[in-house]
């Protein structure tokens, strides 16, 4: 899954992005909110956990211009601010959920996942399809009860499949899912992580729609 982190102290962005790294998330990390205006305005995004208090263009106004647009990404709004107040007004301009300074980032990270199968309209922690089960939250995968071993990429990619179950993801569409700013991407990575999961798991999870991408049904 493909973060935007939008926070201007260094040491915590820092731990942010390092800790959510660990966990397989793609990581964007930038620090004013000018910049986020424009990467949420151009980039595709499964979540995003964005800073209130930002140079040049605030939180909340980044919310607010976000949802101006239309745009359901989830938000996890990061603040100091403690008071009912505050987390009302943050909430009703837009956030999906709100974290208090200083946090857990076990917690951040429970919290993004939680975001990101709700807005996948998923309630249990667990994601099905066929005869393969997999939990977010452990980063297990099994196939007819019988746990398999992934790579951190080909987790990611099934994750994202199966959020998708039923809709076909194009290459560009789960490149942009799996790596952040910078990453090295082979011309043909998304091809051979699907080859593994193919493998690995069993051929007919995933279809491939010539021409358009790839889907699990």
């Amino acid at each position: 899954m493909r973060i935007l982190l939008v926070e201007d102290d260094a040491l915590l962005g820092d731990a942010i992005q390092a800790g959510l790294k660990q966990t397989g998330y793609a990581i964007d990390w930038l620090r004013d909110g000018v910049a986020a205006d424009q990467a949420l305005s151009t980039e595709p995004y499964d979540a995003v956990v964005l800073d209130w208090g930002l140079p040049r263009l605030s939180g909340i106004e980044v919310l607010q211009r976000l949802r101006a647009r239309r745009m359901d990404v989830p938000v996890l709004l990061l603040t100091a601010r403690d008071t009912i107040d505050d987390r009302i007004e943050g909430l009703d301009c837009g956030a999906d959920d709100y974290l208090i300074k200083p946090f857990d980032l076990g917690e951040l990270s429970a919290r993004l996942r939680a975001l990101v199968r709700r807005s996948g309209g998923n309630a249990t922690p667990w994601l099905t399809a066929g005869e393969i089960e997999l939990d977010p939250a452990s980063h297990r995968v099994n196939h007819q009860g019988r746990p398999v071993e992934l790579s951190a990429k080909e987790f990611s990619l099934l994750h994202a499949l199966m959020l998708a179950q039923g809709r076909v993801l194009s290459r560009a569409q789960l490149e942009e899912k799996l790596y952040a700013w910078g990453d090295e991407v082979e011309s043909n990575a998304v091809e051979v992580h699907v080859h593994h999961l193919r493998r690995k798991l069993y051929a007919e999870l995933i279809t491939t729609i010539r021409g358009v991408g790839y889907l699990i049904r």
